[in-house]
């Protein structure tokens, strides 16, 4: 039996005798050499000896041989964990990872913040937390929980794996709202802080949007150390979730708006719970002079544009409770006996 050496050094004796012979035939004919033919048969012989020496090569030869192979075609993998499909394939050589890693690293942080935080086309993986609340027979209503793509370390995970290729996973991590359902119940036990603006009620379509906006939050449970979103909790201020045209300030003028009076709930929540020790992520002023509260103690919104957000960094959960009735908005802050003395701003 042949060995690859002298398998290889049969078929070269083969394919030289071949051409040598079809040289001698055309030759003898008298015939001028066939040149561009005999260069294809050429070709075809090395290929064919190639192929008999990759079979005749141990097991190893041929695993490095096809690792080498997969080295210049390596890819990554994004995986979403949730589904466990893959995502997107990078190909690191592609994006530049050999030749400029700083362009490289660039365009990998603009991916992951695109992914993340999504673009005008599609929507990305961050979710704000939709909050639960207490029904009116005493069950929980479920929201939704926060849910934040690490872009930074997805970045460090796909840098760590274009040297090799292979699968990487998003870094996705979901917060559950900061409360024990069995201590839900007690929640309405004590009253903490209240705050209480008023309105006229004879302006229909300012009541009806004060009224839609004060039931989107009432009832609504703030567990430790949630970040409540006024925006994703009350949502779309239009028509189609029975919004009526109203006075709203825009650019320093009122005008008629759809939604106008939301902001008035907004406000008033706001100085309900700025006397506890929460902490804002995100407040803004009217760009007029409010008459509902003093200067300055308001807060303005606007669904898909200006929040009111802040996080319950007080310590334990609470309850938002509202109240409307003769021209009066009350939002009081409720909570369980236990927790009493720890929600309270200490000043």
């Amino acid at each position: 039996m042949y060995t690859g050496g002298n398998m290889k050094q049969k078929w070269s004796f083969y394919s030289l005798f071949a051409v040598l012979g079809l040289i001698i035939l055309s030759g003898c004919s008298g015939q001028e050499p066939r040149e561009e033919e005999l260069k294809k048969e050429i070709v075809q012989l090395e290929e064919k000896i190639e192929e008999l020496e990759r079979a005749a090569q141990p097991k190893s030869e041929q695993k490095e041989e096809l690792e080498t192979e997969a080295e210049k075609t390596l890819h990554i993998s994004i995986i979403d964990p949730k589904t466990e499909k893959e995502i997107r394939v990078i190909d690191p050589e592609e994006l530049g990872y050999s030749e400029n890693q700083e362009s490289y690293v660039n365009e990998l942080k603009k991916w992951a913040k695109d992914l993340a935080r999504g673009t005008d086309e599609k929507s990305g993986y961050d979710q704000r937390m939709v909050p639960d609340k207490m029904g009116a027979d005493g069950q929980i209503i479920k929201g939704t929980p926060r849910v934040i793509l690490e872009e930074e370390e997805l970045v460090d995970r796909i840098l760590a794996a274009s040297e090799k290729g292979g699968e990487v996973e998003l870094p996705l991590y979901t917060t559950a709202s900061g409360y024990a359902e069995e201590d839900a119940s007690k929640l309405n036990e004590v009253v903490i802080a209240s705050y209480t603006t008023h309105f006229n009620s004879n302006v229909a379509g300012r009541t009806k949007n004060i009224k839609l906006s004060t039931d989107a939050i009432h009832q609504v449970i703030v567990g430790k150390d949630d970040i409540f979103s006024f925006n994703t909790t009350v949502g779309p201020s239009d028509e189609a979730h029975g919004y009526q045209p109203a006075e709203e300030a825009v650019n320093g003028k009122l005008v008629m708006g759809i939604g106008g009076g939301i902001c008035q709930t907004s406000s008033t929540l706001f100085n309900a719970v700025d006397q506890l020790a929460v902490e804002y992520v995100e407040k803004h002023n009217h760009s007029v002079t409010v008459g509902y509260v003093p200067v300055g103690r308001d807060a303005t919104v606007s669904y898909g544009g200006l929040d009111f957000r802040f996080q319950n960094t007080a310590g334990a959960p609470f309850l938002i409770h509202t109240v409307m009735e003769n021209g009066q908005l009350t939002v009081e802050i409720r909570t369980a006996k236990q927790y009493e003395s720890i929600l309270k701003k200490q000043v």
